[in-house]
């Protein structure tokens, strides 16, 4: 009785009935990112009764995060996005089950985790992890829900679905370099409309109704309210087997990651670079002698100002937009390149404690 009166209101649509929320129940859907995206689509996804989520995010929370992120509290900076979220779906619906993976979604988990579950929702702004979702749904036949935020505009599409076009039709070019919510700007309205639409997708093909995204993209400007509808075609070469899937994500190399407290000897080394991917105005403010700025946004039209030879340590504010920065340096031959784990915000409560 409790059950029907919570999801009443949905029940008492022709469309959805008994029948509809029984499928509700029994949908499995994993939502990679718990940042501005995931946290418009996960209360939809749980008020509505999905039987099980999964969160997959290895990020904490920042107080910049909380003018899009509005499902976190203030009191929660610095914990972990999935296992706040986690607790936000069980205080809305305690009959949802909910698994949160602080992990980053790579080529060694993201198969596992996808078998598990009957729909993926991409909710992240990194190209190189749109790529890798989009190929893991090809190896275990499962639709992608698409979601990406430029500034005041968003797109939405669904890739994979019963056979349709893939990420790869749309985007063949893998060398794609897009800005990140922190380097371009954003403003919370943006990601919760998006969001909003990836959770209708969502929700169209649990319950078999509507008409899916599919080989077709919403573009939608929050500015003048116009949207805009484009067809696109399966490409002929879509290629993908666990084979050519494990040498591209399981036998590329690892992010070589740093502990600060293991290198704090180095931070009066000439020969040694800490390098802030951070934008100019972000806090905490890290100060070394041997330290330079360059926004990950900017690094790759200011790449000569570093030397290849040289060691160098990246940080940003949490540790993931500095494995983005180890990725993009990798690419044009560096070698002696590190990610600082925790970023700045380690990097201060541990220079505080030297101080005090």
């Amino acid at each position: 009785m409790k059950t029907t009166a919570r999801y009443n209101r949905q029940i008492i649509l022709p469309e959805i009935g008994e029948d509809g929320q029984d499928k509700f129940s029994k949908a499995k859907v994993l939502v990679i990112g718990a940042g501005g995206l995931g946290a418009s689509i996960l209360p939809y996804l749980a008020a509505a009764g999905v039987g099980e989520i999964g969160i997959v995010d290895d990020d904490v929370i920042e107080i910049s995060n909380l003018h899009r992120q509005v499902i976190y509290k203030s009191s929660a900076v610095g914990k972990y996005k999935a296992e706040e979220a986690k607790l936000m779906i069980t205080e809305l619906n305690p009959l949802v089950k909910v698994n949160a993976v602080t992990e980053k979604l790579s080529g060694k988990n993201a198969i596992s985790l996808f078998e598990n579950y009957h729909i993926i929702v991409d909710a992240t702004d990194n190209i190189a992890i749109k790529y890798l979702i989009n190929d893991a749904c090809l190896i275990t036949n499962k639709p992608m829900v698409y979601g990406s935020i430029f500034r005041f505009q968003g797109q939405v599409s669904v890739f994979n679905y019963q056979n349709g076009p893939t990420y790869r039709c749309l985007y063949p070019d893998e060398n794609t370099q897009s800005a990140s919510c922190e380097d371009a700007g954003v403003i919370g309205i943006t990601v919760g409309i998006i969001g909003m639409l990836q959770a209708n997708e969502v929700i169209k093909m649990i319950l078999e109704i509507g008409e899916v995204l599919n080989g077709k993209i919403l573009v939608y400007n929050i500015l003048n309210n116009e949207q805009q509808k484009y067809d696109f075609d399966k490409s002929d070469v879509q290629l993908m087997n666990k084979e050519i899937f494990d040498k591209k994500y399981k036998e590329e190399n690892q992010i070589a990651e740093v502990n600060f407290d293991s290198v704090l000897d180095e931070i009066n080394n000439d020969e040694v670079l800490f390098l802030d991917v951070r934008n100019s105005d972000e806090s905490p403010k890290i100060n070394l002698k041997n330290q330079i700025q360059i926004s990950l946004m900017n690094l790759e039209n200011q790449i000569e100002k570093l030397d290849k030879n040289q060691t160098i340590y990246i940080f940003c504010q949490s540790g993931v937009r500095s494995k983005l920065a180890v990725e993009l340096l990798d690419k044009h031959q560096f070698k002696n390149i590190k990610s600082i784990v925790g970023g700045a915000l380690a990097m201060n409560q541990l220079l505080k404690e030297i101080i005090i």
